[in-house]
């Protein structure tokens, strides 16, 4: 229950065997860990929507620059290709997610503090809306009705052929 002031030593115990058996590393070879990401567009369906350098600037098959000008305006190409997806994701996505997000918040405040309030309302006033309604039929409508087809009852249709 001391505190103890020895400090002890660690080791690890092998057998020779299993230390001399294999000179490879203990996890082997590293695999595939990632699968293939699979082709979205197997057919070739959007190629024409594929825009690449050469669609854009491209050294013509004829010529060839030793001075390497193709590969200079490839790479400042695909830089600000880069640099441009990220300023309008920047100043266009971020934007329409936080805009998206408050459209959806007061939507679903306008549900929970509105719509849903209206619904049980009405929910709570339909027995004695049925009631009233039931009543109503039975006091005007059923005897209007009732008149009218003794009235009907007398006149009688025929159809003569000729």
């Amino acid at each position: 229950m001391g505190l103890e002031k020895e400090k002890m030593e660690t080791s690890v115990i092998m057998d020779e065997d299993e230390f001399n058996r294999s000179i490879e590393p203990i996890l082997g070879k590293k695999t595939n860990v990632y699968s293939e990401v699979p082709d979205r567009d197997p057919n070739d369906i959007n190629a024409h929507l594929k825009v690449g350098f050469e669609d854009i600037i491209a050294e013509p098959i004829s010529t060839h620059s030793f001075d390497k000008v193709w590969i200079g305006s490839h790479a400042v190409f695909e830089l600000v290709k880069y640099i441009f997806y990220r300023i309008l994701t920047t100043f266009l996505a971020i934007p329409m997610a936080f805009i998206a997000g408050i459209v959806f918040g007061i939507l679903s405040c306008i549900h929970i503090w509105v719509v849903m309030p209206v619904i049980q309302g009405c929910m709570m006033t339909l027995p004695s809306i049925h009631v009233i309604w039931t009543s109503l039929m039975d006091m005007f409508i059923g005897p209007f009705f009732f008149s009218i087809g003794r009235c009907l009852s007398s006149i009688n249709v025929k159809t003569v052929q000729n």
